[in-house]
């Protein structure tokens, strides 16, 4: 059954309604000790715990609903569609389309300082489509994307814990502005620069940012993994017959390639931490037409901002040479950039606190189970799911280059970058197995994902009290960005004044499988969980009729 957009609504506000009353404080005003948690704080940290607590349905609802969207980058209409009108019934204004990018949304309620944006990706993986609670290999529609990222949880942590403190902030009266927004297109890197050259984040004090993982962690200063830019090199040649007349033409598929073999022997000769790849956007038509048009898709990966620039550099040389090698012409555009993160240590060290308070979640011997039977599937040590937090606040200032590596990359470094950042990680997926893969898509329309989003927002509706509650930490928070984060470094963005946000990108892959993808939409308002609507018994541990 398709649920309407009414039933979606109606079935999450039911569910998010569900309150506990609690005695009104006499004053919010209350002397206390630096370092220290004044009892007024430390009772309404205990309030938001339990209101979070009864909104666990709505959590799993909304982690439900999104995995059921599957969407990719730049393409987030239904994902944006549900998560707004959620939000607007409970008064946030919603700006849809920022930055110019459609899928896109600023959802901001309140008054006054701080503002506070709090934020999360939404979009999922090509060709991932996977049924959830099932250890093995079962696609929902084969070929289809999927949530083999997890971006699907954290909008249900983030909007839980807001509606929690809004609660709180609406009865005792605080000032503060609380703001909702979605990393669209974060696997093609493609929104958080554009929003920052939006200037969305002017006049932001705080960004909480949070990303699926297997376990509870944050961290401060510099990450171990890379930034980036994304640039796509557009050839044009002069189409000829391939076989009557292949001397009048000119071809921009031979361009690309000559670039590719130009760039793969230049790669010996680059530094151990970069990590450059490509995938070639447009090969031509047909093979007895000399290709006119061709275009080759590069991420440039490098430590930090000068690196980045030389990889382009010599990426731009590459292509200059492969069209003057071709009597052809080249262009280039920004589809996506990264600046390598730094976070916040003061909001890092708060939201480490909150964390070792709230704890793990108490994972059931079926979640054990489930977690068992996909590393054992991937051939991954069989550790089920961690059960501890780190005692341990980890981070550094400043990663000697000698000890960096490389890696993957994240946008939010470039909203680090422009304002006090900090990034939770939450455990609602299962560790072993490759990233940007179907295996992590398992774990995400599962108990496992519900109760790792639920304890997220208990960790991130805590230290949204800490920000509205203790103006030293944003201080504390504000003088480490100014006067230790910049103190060697200023950002500058990798987008060119001609660049747009890449809003094209997925389109004829969305198109294709929509219309299968609707007839799976969860329908909360006939099924508890995505698991029921699908008839999957958890855990599913093994395909029927295998031998034990």
């Amino acid at each position: 059954m398709r649920a309407t957009p009414l039933n979606w609504i109606a079935a999450v506000a039911a569910v998010a309604l569900v309150v506990f009353v609690l005695p009104q404080p006499e004053s919010l005003a209350t002397e206390t000790t630096p370092g220290t948690e004044s009892p007024r704080l430390t009772e309404l940290k205990r309030e938001v715990v339990v209101d979070i607590e009864s909104r666990r349905d709505f959590t799993q609802q909304m982690v439900d609903m999104i995995y059921s969207f599957n969407e990719l980058g730049f393409q987030e209409f239904e994902t944006q569609r549900y998560v707004t009108d959620i939000l607007e019934d409970y008064g946030f204004t919603v700006e849809r389309g920022v930055a110019g990018i459609p899928s896109a949304w600023w959802a901001s309620w309140g008054s006054g300082s701080p503002v506070i944006a709090i934020g999360t990706d939404v979009d999922g993986i090509p060709q991932a489509s996977q049924k959830p609670g099932v250890a093995y290999r079962d696609p929902l529609i084969a070929g289809a994307p999927g949530h083999g990222e997890g971006h699907n949880a954290g909008q249900a942590l983030n909007v839980t814990a807001a509606l929690a403190v809004q609660k709180i902030m609406e009865r005792d009266g605080l000032a503060g502005t609380l703001v909702i927004w979605p990393g669209i297109a974060e696997e093609q890197l493609g929104a958080k620069a554009h929003y920052v050259k939006a200037g969305l984040f002017a006049d932001v004090d705080i960004v909480l940012y949070s990303h699926v993982s297997n376990s509870m962690s944050v961290s401060w200063g510099e990450s171990g993994g890379n930034g980036l830019v994304s640039v796509e090199y557009l050839f044009k040649g002069e189409s000829a017959h391939g076989a009557g007349s292949p001397w009048d033409g000119r071809s921009a598929l031979d361009a690309v390639e000559l670039m590719n073999v130009g760039w793969n022997y230049r790669r010996e000769h680059l530094r151990i931490q970069q990590r450059s790849h490509y995938v070639i956007t447009d090969g031509g038509d047909q093979p007895n037409v000399v290709p006119p048009t061709a275009a080759v898709w590069y991420f440039f990966r490098e430590t930090d901002y000068p690196s980045i620039m030389r990889m382009w550099e010599i990426g731009d040389q590459i292509s200059d040479g492969a069209a003057l090698m071709t009597g052809t012409t080249v262009d280039s555009r920004v589809l996506g950039a990264a600046w390598p993160q730094h976070m916040n240590r003061p909001l890092a060290e708060a939201v480490h606190t909150n964390m070792l308070a709230v704890g793990m979640p108490a994972w059931s011997d079926a979640d054990q189970r489930m977690a068992k039977a996909v590393q054992r599937m991937l051939g991954a040590e069989e550790r089920g799911l961690g059960t501890e937090i780190s005692e341990e606040l980890r981070g550094r200032h400043d990663i000697p280059d000698r000890e960096r590596r490389g890696g993957g990359s994240d946008d939010i470094g470039d909203i680090s970058w422009v304002v006090p950042t900090v990034s939770l990680r939450f455990p609602s997926n299962i560790s072993g197995g490759q990233g940007h893969n179907w295996n992590k898509a398992i774990a995400m329309a599962t108990p496992i994902a519900h109760k790792g989003a639920t304890a997220g927002a208990k960790v991130y509706a805590r230290t949204l009290l800490d920000i509205l509650l203790s103006p030293d930490l944003v201080n504390d928070a504000n003088d480490y960005f100014e006067n230790v984060q910049k103190q060697d470094m200023e950002y500058t963005s990798f987008l060119r004044p001609r660049d747009e946000p890449a809003i094209w990108l997925n389109e004829d892959i969305m198109r294709e499988f929509k219309p299968a993808l609707e007839e799976y939409y969860y329908d909360p308002s006939t099924y508890d969980t995505y698991l029921d609507q699908l008839g999957i018994a958890y855990p599913t541990v093994r395909p029927p009729g295998a031998n034990d």
